[in-house]
């Protein structure tokens, strides 16, 4: 033990004064700030009626665009799986041969772009179009087949998209032996446009209520820094600098962000947990093995990270504004 005592005294020698010096402030700089972060939250629990009832009103500012990308999220994963429908019909030229046919065919299969060929021929063609049409009669009464051969092309998922569909499409149109060219993903353009314009909407909400955010919050500090005016002149009366009295304010509005953005994340589990499963239900309908997914990590720590900066910028814009109102006199 004696040894050990020796071994860190000369420790401690080894260490100059200005080091020395150096340390205590950090220690003491951390330790304060330690001391106003709780203490900060100490104040706030006094009042828990008006601090929940700021921090809801955050959470729900926070939740509402939070919710709606959670909303587009799923909405695109399932796009996603409806990509694997895109198809491109590529109607051939009646006059093509079987073999050169054939041969379309395989050099469809060996592009990468390509993840299934199927191939309809004209009398598998019209064999279809009798049994479906009801018009067999009138059909026997033709010369010769007006139909002609089809080959559907599905892409691979990487070129599923609306435009990695379209760039393929153009491919095809040059093949001399089309006749037409076609692509069945009308209703997966309109679906991706629709949601262009809800991201583009859920990114307006989402500045709008942080806006909302900001000012709640502004107006929550300000009333605080004029309950607390007196302690404040008094602090400034005593050499108390103006970083000294804007930290505690800071550091409440870190809590108020903190907690509404936990209120929020909250909110929106809620929410996804009570829909799972009647979403779960009406995919199994459909044959689908989707299901509703909520934030994920990273996202959490970004709403919590959202939060608490809104949570700063609010308290720092007010203490800023009001605290030079208040000099002693």
């Amino acid at each position: 033990m004696a040894k050990q005592q020796r071994e860190a005294g000369r420790v401690r020698d080894s260490v100059s004064p200005s080091d020395r010096a150096i340390r205590t402030r950090v220690r003491t700089y951390l330790l304060r700030h330690a001391q106003v972060f709780f203490g900060s939250l100490g104040r706030l629990s006094k009042t828990p009626f008006s601090t929940f009832m700021t921090t809801m009103v955050i959470g729900i500012a926070l939740a509402l665009p939070a919710g709606l990308h959670v909303l587009l999220q799923n909405v695109q994963q399932l796009s996603g799986g409806l990509d694997s429908a895109t198809q491109i019909s590529l109607f051939l030229k009646t006059d093509t041969s079987e073999p050169r046919t054939q041969e379309i065919v395989k050099r469809l299969r060996k592009m990468s772009e390509v993840r299934q060929v199927d191939y309809v021929s004209r009398q598998q063609a019209l064999e279809e179009f009798t049994r479906l049409s009801g018009f067999g009669d009138a059909l026997k009464a033709l010369d010769q087949n007006p139909l002609p051969s089809v080959i559907v092309v599905t892409p691979a998922l990487r070129h599923a998209t609306p435009d990695a569909a379209e760039r393929l499409l153009a491919r095809f149109k040059l093949f001399k032996e089309v006749d037409l060219a076609q692509l069945d993903m009308q209703w997966i353009q309109r679906l991706y446009a629709i949601m262009d314009i809800v991201q583009r909407g859920v990114q307006i909400l989402g500045v709008i209520l942080g806006l909302g955010v900001v000012l709640v919050l502004g107006n929550t500090i300000r009333l605080a820094i004029q309950n607390r005016r007196d302690e404040i002149i008094i602090i400034k009366l005593i050499g108390g600098t103006d970083a000294f009295i804007r930290r505690p304010f800071l550091y409440s509005g870190f809590w108020y962000g903190f907690f509404g953005s936990l209120i929020a994340f909250l909110l929106i589990s809620l929410a996804v947990n009570a829909l799972s499963e009647p979403v779960a239900g009406l995919a199994l309908l459909y044959r689908s093995q989707f299901s509703l997914s909520g934030l994920n990590a990273t996202e959490v720590v970004l709403l919590g990270g959202t939060g608490i900066l809104l949570g700063l910028l609010g308290s720092w814009l007010a203490v800023g504004r009001h605290l030079r109102d208040i000099e002693p006199t």
